[in-house]
């Protein structure tokens, strides 16, 4: 009796998981895929800026540099952020719920929001740090070995700012980007640090400072490209060229007469529409929703990142009155 209980269960679960909709399943499996790429990124990044910032310490501790103790500090970071953005993909993988209709996808955006700001206080530290090294510069020690750790620290956070970009935008996360942009921006920092300990052995030791100042310049510059792709997405906006070939998806769906009010925006790292098709007056309301399945169905296929559409039908006899009705009221 118990072993038809857990068979009856499996068989539900099996149900749960695997709808009888195969597009609705492709649609699942999609975004937990996206979800599990996106969560081994950011732990392979985690370990990659762990181990650099480790060996910068260690460097520190034996140079006394204070422009590598800031480089350090910009690592351990940009290692950390890694924490949101991976609780906003465990938050995403949720079901949806009577309270939250459409998931939790949007806490990544919100984890962009955390790491634009950590971006910001990264920019405010390297500033603060070069201006104070300007006021009081510090003797700095074995410049070989500093110069070699900044080397170290540049290419760590360049190779995990490529991947985090790179899988970020293969996914649709807006927050993974982010996070990629402020490995880019350490890895100016720790680029700094090796032309500071140049110059430094050149025999100008403003020239710490002062390329200090310029990094946090060009970090200041990483922010606003960081902060605009967040709060764009925070902003339901999308690209133009995406409702574009939307919109000549449904165009060229048969029975579709006209396509309007075509909306999309983003729910984590995938997408969501909501159009109106005009189709036939005669039509029965059974070919009518299947005119509004078939236009789903290919937009789905046709539109990356897309997981649903909400498809309204409307007559063409309506459609028509309507837009003649608004012109005589123009």
């Amino acid at each position: 009796m118990s072993h038809g209980h857990g068979h009856g269960r499996r068989h539900r679960l099996r149900h749960v998981l695997k709808p009888h909709s195969h597009d609705s399943a492709d649609r699942v499996d999609s975004a937990l895929e996206a979800s599990k790429r996106g969560m081994r990124t950011l732990a392979w990044s985690f370990a990659a800026l762990l181990v650099t910032a480790l060996a910068q310490s260690a460097v520190v501790m034996v140079s006394g540099s204070v422009a590598l103790l800031g480089d350090t500090v910009h690592n351990f970071a940009d290692a950390l952020t890694a924490v949101p953005i991976g609780v906003a993909f465990l938050l995403g993988r949720r079901a949806a719920t009577r309270r939250h209709t459409y998931g939790l996808g949007r806490a990544e955006d919100l984890a962009g929001v955390v790491v634009v700001l950590v971006i910001a206080a990264s920019a405010a530290f390297a500033g603060w740090q070069a201006i104070d090294r300007l006021l009081d510069p510090q003797p700095v020690r074995h410049l070989w070995v500093v110069a070699g750790a900044g080397v170290i620290g540049f290419a760590g956070n360049e190779i995990v700012a490529r991947y985090r970009i790179r899988v970020g935008r293969e996914i649709g996360s807006a927050a993974l980007v982010a996070d990629g942009l402020h490995a880019r921006t350490d890895g100016f920092t720790s680029l700094a640090v090796v032309l500071g300990a140049l110059g430094v052995g050149l025999g100008f030791p403003l020239a710490d400072p002062i390329i200090g100042l310029a990094i946090t310049a060009a970090i200041l510059f990483v922010l606003r490209d960081a902060a605009k792709e967040v709060f764009a997405r925070l902003m339901d906006a999308v690209d133009p060229a995406v409702v574009d070939l939307a919109e000549r998806t449904v165009t060229g769906t048969s029975g579709v007469v006209a396509v309007d009010q075509v909306r999309m925006r983003w729910i984590g790292h995938t997408l969501r529409a909501e159009l109106s098709v005009t189709v036939d007056a005669s039509l029965t309301v059974e070919a009518a929703h299947r005119i509004a399945h078939d236009v789903e169905h290919r937009l789905v296929h046709a539109v990356p990142r897309l997981s649903a559409a909400t498809v309204h039908t409307e007559p063409a006899a309506c459609a028509q009155v309507a837009h003649e009705t608004l012109a005589h009221h123009h």
